[in-house]
């Protein structure tokens, strides 16, 4: 039976049956004091050919994360149809209006995006953007890679990160497509809140979902970038897009992918006050449980010593704070480990 999809308020130009190149902008309406019938325009490309599956490349769904994007558009400007086998879908900075507010939450209605899904058609205008990329783009493709970096709030290693998955299938797929990519880490975590993004909803339907963490820092990451544009590419390999072998190489030297995992809670680092963070460690560096992730310090109280926040695990810090004052609950850093399937399924 098929799923019944509310109107969307986004209108489409493009026909994704047709072969060819196509580029064109959604427009989203919104209604402003000085335009009653206002939209916001999002650029959209899809390039199709012959028989193949359907990829469906996403940035910007937080405005602050710049390697998505590039990669994204890179590819919109140069990819063949000729060399298509199958459907390439690009909405290289989906989330415009905060793309060009350079914030991860949007301007228009303060929503972070990326918590709205599966949205809605009539509610706020990041929900609107949700329901749109759920109900009417999400159905027509069989691998989604959905760009991220740490933006403004952290720092992250290059990585391409997924959530477990109970189907041991499509779990394989999920990591075989990882290992395609080629950023130095993959990361299977379980996240502090991720019921309402748009990873689950592509979990939902049983498609193969890959996300990617490519920098941060509110800067753009010029390793995050050439991950991020070889990794499109050799998505597209894999799954016999476009003709070639992923490269893997890393630059450390070695072959692959390491597959790593975030599996409790014991790997997030939390500030138990707000205040000036001071880290010990940067990402990518080796982490001993107990040791001290940095000092949390209180410069405007001269007399109050800092608190030292420490690690709970061993492994490999994936996410490190960005700005250097937090607050309260604020996440300071994340330690990944390299992946069990024994531990990962307990």
């Amino acid at each position: 039976m098929a799923v019944q999809v509310e109107k969307s308020r986004i209108s489409n130009p493009i026909d994704f049956d047709k072969n060819g190149r196509q580029a064109g902008v959604l427009r989203a309406p919104l209604a402003r004091n000085t335009s009653a019938w206002g939209v916001i325009e999002i650029p959209i490309i899809s390039v199709k050919n012959g028989k193949g599956p359907t990829v469906l490349l996403t940035g910007g769904i937080h405005g602050d994360e710049y390697e998505g994007p590039i990669a994204i558009s890179h590819l919109a400007r140069t990819l063949d149809p000729a060399k298509v086998q199958g459907r390439v879908i690009m909405i290289p900075a989906y989330n415009i209006p905060a793309v060009l507010n350079d914030t991860r939450l949007s301007p228009v209605d303060n929503r972070d995006m990326n918590r709205c899904f599966p949205g809605n058609p009539k509610g706020t205008f990041s929900e609107m953007l949700a329901h749109f990329l759920d109900g009417y783009i999400l159905p027509l493709a069989d691998v989604s890679v959905d760009m991220h970096t740490a933006g403004h709030s952290a720092d992250s290693a290059l990585s391409t990160n997924m959530h477990y998955l109970p189907d041991p299938g499509l779990r394989k797929k999920t990591m075989d497509a990882a290992a395609a990519f080629g950023a130095p880490f993959n990361t299977v975590f379980w996240g502090v809140d991720e019921g309402a993004t748009f990873t689950s909803c592509v979990e939902r339907r049983g498609i193969i979902s890959l996300g990617t963490e490519l920098g941060g820092w509110g800067r753009v990451n010029i390793e995050g970038v050439r991950i991020g544009r070889r990794g499109v590419d050799n998505i597209l390999k894999h799954f016999g897009v476009i003709e070639g072998e992923p490269e893997t190489q890393q630059r450390d030297g070695s072959a692959a992918t390491r597959h790593m995992m975030v599996r409790d809670p014991a790997g997030y680092s939390f500030a138990p006050a707000a205040g000036l963070f001071e880290p010990t460690k940067v990402v990518g560096d080796a982490i001993e449980a107990g040791e001290s992730a940095g000092l949390l310090h209180f410069v405007e109280e001269v007399d109050r010593a800092p608190i030292e926040v420490k690690y709970q695990r061993d492994g490999v810090l994936w996410m490190s704070a960005g700005p250097g004052r937090v607050a309260r609950g604020d996440t300071i850093g994340v330690v990944m480990r390299d992946y069990d399937e024994a531990l990962a399924a307990a």
